[in-house]
């Protein structure tokens, strides 16, 4: 990957929650038939609408192993083994600074789902949408839409050869 695009940034609403913080997130990347498992939150980005792998949180105390479990549990509805860790990813702006720690899973249980951001009320729940997305779906869908790292692919499978740290400042 040579370039990383410009960066995405928080709604109003989702500012408050996460802003002035240095946000640790565990994400998953999970391949399946050439496909990548995606999320799409409501709120996010600048398109205010991101396409992004599951992930979320660390909480104190938690390992992050636990945290990307926990995550695809209550995100995706599914059980993963956590694998290598495959990148790192960091986005700073005005307001918000977050670390992402990307982690190659596995699938092994459970039934896909929509799922809940437990930290959210149920009326502001940013959980859109949850599918498997093949490289010519990412690559027709809005540049502004995707997560930084879903930018330049050109196979879904780069994702697990992309390595290092990735920073990028707004």
């Amino acid at each position: 990957m040579s370039k990383v695009p410009k960066p995405n940034s928080l709604s109003p609403n989702l500012s408050e929650l996460y802003s002035k913080k240095v946000r640790v997130r565990a994400c998953g990347i999970l391949i399946e038939e050439r496909s990548l498992l995606l999320i799409n939150h409501k709120g996010l980005g600048k398109a205010g609408n991101l396409w992004s792998p599951p992930g979320g949180g660390l909480e104190f105390g938690e390992s992050i192993d636990q945290c990307l479990r926990r995550e695809f549990i209550e995100e995706t509805g599914l059980e993963v083994a956590v694998h290598n860790l495959l990148f790192v990813h960091e986005y700073q702006s005005k307001n918000l600074h977050a670390v992402e720690l990307f982690f190659k899973v596995k699938r092994m249980g459970g039934i896909l789902a929509k799922g809940t951001d437990p930290e959210m009320a149920p009326e502001d729940q940013i959980i859109s949408d949850l599918r498997f997305v093949t490289i010519s779906e990412l690559r027709i869908m809005n540049t502004e839409e995707k997560h930084n790292m879903l930018r330049e692919l050109a196979e879904i499978n780069d994702l697990l050869n992309i390595s290092g740290y990735f920073k990028l400042c707004e």
